[in-house]
């Protein structure tokens, strides 16, 4: 029962119930699979000789059956604003991207759930990159892992968003098994529900899955509030259009307390009317709806432009006036190209001239 595998799975992989059940097999006491998870996920652990509270014996047993693996920092960039941008660089040689995003009182982490990405938003670096691959539960959760042992000073990181490359629903399974680790209260990584968020492009039929298997926060990427201009930015409203997303959010399983957050990337001549205001005041009626307006972050691959401030500010005014909750969220890390898939690219691109025009660190 306890001979050595042929070839060791990474035990960040794991679910808790999966480790629970290797654990009894190789007749240990129970306790021991949420003693290991908080020494990886909590103490944030380097290697399984580090678990010290833990028997030498069962320590060894656990460098005999598993590797434990961490993500390779590719570079770090680092924004004047303080945003950081990590790429990482896969075990098969693919890159993500990671935000590290400061806040007033604390950090949130963007991370990311595929390599590229097939839903083909207009708007979005990554999209142009494709669907690569889904990332496993392991490399989701191996982001914040990377990040989170060092971060120093009094901000603490408390808010994870899934909003970096590709679609979480998407890759539904790997998402919801990470998720359940971030999310465990005792053993796991320890965020809160309520500072976890997932944001999603409209794959309606996972819905249905998401409001029973999590309590996290549910965003939507709107961005426009006409089925004709939804087609034209996110080709996914050719399935799934806004009548039908309106109403899959107004049936979705809410606390009483809490809202679906729309998010509205504001592009110039595209969507930032007046009348796409009252459009979008409109449209979110059935639905317990906030609104984040998002200025577009443009980059040099995109035709899109950011609207004025004064448009900005005047779209903004027509929320509040219908007593809509509607924030606009301010681009950190423009100057190190911080919009999902712009590092990736500059990597790639840049390989052969790396001479960069930010802030950037490269690890070994």
């Amino acid at each position: 029962m306890n001979s050595k595998p042929t070839h060791k799975p990474d035990i960040t992989e794991l679910t808790k119930k999966e480790l629970t059940q290797w654990v009894k097999e190789h007749e240990l006491k129970l306790y021991r699979a949420g003693q290991i998870m908080r020494w990886i996920y909590f103490k944030h652990a380097a290697s399984f000789d580090k678990m010290t509270d833990i028997a030498k014996k069962t320590r060894q047993l656990l460098i005999d059956h598993f590797i434990f693996s961490h993500l390779h920092i590719q570079q770090i960039a680092t924004s004047e604003d303080g945003a950081r941008k990590y790429l990482f660089r896969l075990k098969d040689g693919n890159f993500i991207e990671t935000v590290l995003i400061p806040e007033k009182n604390h950090y949130t982490l963007c991370i990311s759930t595929q390599v590229g990405c097939a839903m083909g938003c207009r708007f979005c670096m990554t999209a142009k990159s494709g669907l690569i691959r889904n990332l496993t539960q392991g490399e989701i959760i191996g982001q914040i892992l990377g990040i989170a042992k060092n971060i120093t000073g009094k901000k603490q990181l408390t808010n994870i968003v899934l909003m970096g490359m590709g679609e979480p629903l998407a890759n539904y399974d790997n998402v919801i098994r990470a998720i359940d680790i971030i999310t465990d209260p005792d053993c796991g990584m320890q965020f809160s529900t309520r500072r976890v968020t997932l944001s999603t492009s409209g794959l309606i039929p996972k819905f249905h899955e998401l409001g029973r298997d999590t309590k996290i926060n549910l965003a939507i990427s709107l961005n426009a509030t006409d089925n004709r201009t939804r087609n034209m930015l996110m080709p996914i409203n050719k399935k799934y259009p806004i009548e039908e997303l309106i109403d899959a959010c107004s049936r979705y399983p809410l606390a009483p307390r809490n809202k679906i957050t729309f998010e509205y990337i504001l592009i110039k001549d595209i969507n930032d009317s007046m009348a796409d205001a009252d459009r979008l005041a409109k449209l979110l009626r059935p639905v317990k709806a906030k609104i984040n307006l998002i200025p577009f972050n443009e980059h040099p691959e995109s035709e899109f432009k950011r609207p004025d401030e004064s448009v900005i500010l005047s779209f903004q005014a027509v929320l509040h006036n219908k007593n809509y909750t509607a924030i606009i969220r301010r681009s950190k890390g423009g100057d190190i190209s911080a919009a999902c898939g712009q590092l990736c690219a500059k990597n790639i691109k840049e390989s052969a001239n790396p001479a960069p025009r930010y802030s950037v660190s490269e690890s070994p």
